[in-house]
């Protein structure tokens, strides 16, 4: 199982989450959220990641080019796409809304889609969806939206994705992860 802890802005969170077992961090390049980093923030987190640790950068109506300039000036290996966002020649992940199960006939040439409940807004919302209405795509899924300890669980045995995604439930406040949901939540999804 892939495991994904988003929205990091510390290397303090970015170290308990690999330590924990996380598969994959995540970086916000959103300027309008609260787990907003610069591209020079997230370069600096990740040079103590492991290199088996992907970085994975947020991106949100952007442009190829931007997106481009920022994974090389960041080291990040995946783009995940929000939006109007669109990227060539790296590693995506596409992010569509589970309340909007129509955008999944318009993905295509991407490693994984990534399904979240936006609740209005651009993920990192905390509510959940219904798990059981996951579909069953050739790319690989990750399910995001309000998971935790207590329900991941549960969100796996339903959709069965190849990989899971938590930001909001695990936080002390926006962009300050609380090590202790966070160990938990990884513990659960890696749990067999």
């Amino acid at each position: 199982m892939m495991v994904k802890i988003c929205g990091i802005t510390s290397r303090d969170d970015a170290l308990a989450a690999v330590e924990a077992g996380a598969s994959a961090i995540g970086f916000n390049f959103y300027r309008e959220s609260p787990r907003y980093i610069s591209h020079t923030g997230a370069a600096m987190i990740g040079e103590k990641i492991p290199a088996n640790v992907w970085k994975v950068g947020v991106f949100v109506d952007e442009t190829p080019e931007t997106i481009a300039r920022i994974m090389i000036d960041a080291g990040l290996d995946v783009a995940q796409l929000h939006g109007l966002s669109s990227a060539r020649g790296v590693r995506i992940w596409q992010a569509i809304s589970a309340d909007n199960p129509a955008l999944l006939a318009t993905v295509e040439n991407v490693e994984a889609v990534l399904i979240d409940s936006t609740d209005g807004v651009t993920g990192g919302s905390g509510k959940t969806w219904d798990w059981s209405h996951a579909p069953h795509l050739s790319q690989k899924i990750i399910v995001a939206g309000g998971l935790d300890a207590e329900n991941v669980r549960t969100a796996i045995e339903q959709a069965h994705p190849w990989g899971v995604d938590a930001c909001s439930r695990i936080e002390k406040s926006p962009g300050l992860k609380d090590h202790e949901k966070m160990r938990r939540f990884i513990a659960a999804a890696l749990a067999s």
